[in-house]
């Protein structure tokens, strides 16, 4: 009788994302959050989930004149990359502008770039981006200063697996190595 219900556990285990130990937010059973996005490369090719498919996702939102934030959560993505190993080259990292108005298709692609060649920009009209970053509860205003604006916006990561399952979002203050051990239980 207690091996049958020891194999019934199991069985009922089985199709469900195992607990992880992490240093962020374990999302890996909040359905309807982040499920896919529809957003354009700096080539206008339209890009989702589906694309990268077989490579675990890093997903960011910011914007190309961020003072502080966005690079540094770009800086750290570089470090998780080469403190992965083999592994980092598997990891796709994409940045999601929430400044479409200003973040071209050029600027985010060279933005990107000066980061890791195989970063990639997303970008879409402000209509789609607000949908987007609605979706993965991202929270973001446009702020005066002066002549021109500056964007405040929240500031997680948000890792999918290698099969298009949001899983984890990284938070702003965790270190590159806190992140890997993160990324290593989906990988």
């Amino acid at each position: 009788m207690l091996a049958g219900l020891g194999a019934m556990a199991m069985l009922s285990a089985c199709g469900r994302a195992r607990p992880l130990s992490l240093h962020g937010i374990d999302l890996s059973h909040h359905s309807g959050f982040g499920q896919d996005f529809r957003l354009l490369d700096p080539q206008g090719r339209e890009r989702s989930l589906a694309d990268f498919r077989g490579k675990p996702v890093l997903l960011f939102f910011g914007f190309t004149l961020c003072p502080d934030v966005c690079p540094t959560a770009l800086t750290r993505a570089v470090q998780i990359r080469k403190l992965l190993g083999r592994d980092g080259d598997r990891l796709q990292v994409l940045f999601v502008t929430l400044d479409p108005e200003r973040d071209t298709p050029q600027v985010l692609q060279t933005y990107t770039r000066a980061f890791d060649p195989d970063f990639l920009g997303l970008y879409a009209s402000p209509q789609r981006i607000a949908e987007t970053a609605k979706a993965f509860r991202v929270v973001y205003a446009k702020v005066p200063t002066g002549s021109t604006y500056t964007i405040d916006h929240s500031a997680l990561s948000y890792v999918y697996d290698a099969g298009g399952t949001l899983r984890m979002a990284l938070r702003h203050e965790q270190s590159a190595a806190d992140c890997v051990h993160d990324i290593r239980q989906i990988l």
